[in-house]
C-alpha cells in the first residue's frame, strides 16, 4: 500500500527513523534504572583474593557483626606501571535501602599488595593510606550485618589509580568515587556472601 504524496525514498527514510526510534526506546527500557555505581575506565584487571574465603563463598562469621567484625585479609596482584595509589571499597548491593557501604580506603601506597586482617578503625593507616566513612557513619571497616533472610553479596573492589586523591580521611564513598573519575587504570573484585 502506498501513502499518497510519499515516494519510495521518503517511505524508506520514515521506516529507518521509526526503527531507530524503536531501538532507542527498547535500549532505554532494557537499562537498569540505577546508574553504574563505580567508574569503569580501567581496561586492565587486578587479581584480588582473600585467604579467609574464596570468590562467591561465605564470609566467615568472625568478619561479621555476629563475630568480631574485623576486616578480612586481602591480597592483590601487580598493577599497571603508572599506578600512583589504590582505592578499596566494600559494599552490599543487596541492602534493603540501596547499596550499603561497609569500608572505604584510599591513597593506599603504590607498593602495597595486601591488607592484613583486622585493620584498625583509624583515619590514617601506618602505611599512609586513609580510611573513609562507611554507611554506619563510622571510620573504617563495618562487618556484614544484614537483616535475617536471603544471602547478601559483599563486593570488595580494588582500583589502581594514576594519581593519589586530594581528599581528607573520613570522606564518604560518593566523594571518593567522584575523585576517581578519569583516573582508574585497573580494577579487581572479590565477592563474598553472608546470611543471618
Amino acid at each position: 500500500m502506498r501513502v499518497k504524496g510519499l515516494g519510495d525514498a521518503n517511505i524508506i527514510r520514515v521506516a529507518t527513523l521509526l526503527l531507530a526510534l524503536i531501538s532507542v526506546i527498547v535500549g532505554m527500557l532494557g537499562c537498569s534504572r540505577e546508574a553504574p555505581m563505580l567508574p569503569k575506565e580501567g581496561e586492565m584487571t587486578l587479581s584480588l583474593s582473600s585467604s579467609a574465603f574464596e570468590e562467591g563463598e561465605k564470609i566467615p562469621p568472625k568478619y561479621t557483626c555476629k563475630g568480631q567484625s574485623i576486616s578480612p585479609p586481602l591480597t592483590w596482584g601487580e598493577p599497571p606501571q603508572e599506578t600512583r595509589g589504590f582505592v578499596l571499597i566494600m559494599d552490599d548491593p543487596d541492602a534493603p535501602g540501596g547499596v550499603f557501604t561497609h569500608w572505604v580506603l584510599f591513597n593506599l601506597p603504590t607498593g602495597s599488595r595486601e591488607l592484613l586482617e583486622a585493620i584498625p578503625a583509624q583515619k590514617q593507616l601506618p602505611n599512609g593510606g586513609l580510611q573513609g566513612k562507611n554507611s554506619f557513619g563510622k571510620i573504617g571497616y563495618g562487618g556484614p550485618c544484614p537483616p535475617p533472610g536471603h544471602p547478601h553479596h559483599y563486593r570488595f573492589t580494588l582500583y589502581a589509580l594514576d594519581k593519589p586523591l586530594d581528599l581528607k580521611a573520613g570522606t564518604p564513598k560518593k566523594q571518593v568515587i567522584d575523585g576517581m573519575e578519569g583516573h582508574v587504570l585497573a580494577e579487581g573484585q572479590l565477592i563474598g556472601t553472608y546470611q543471618r
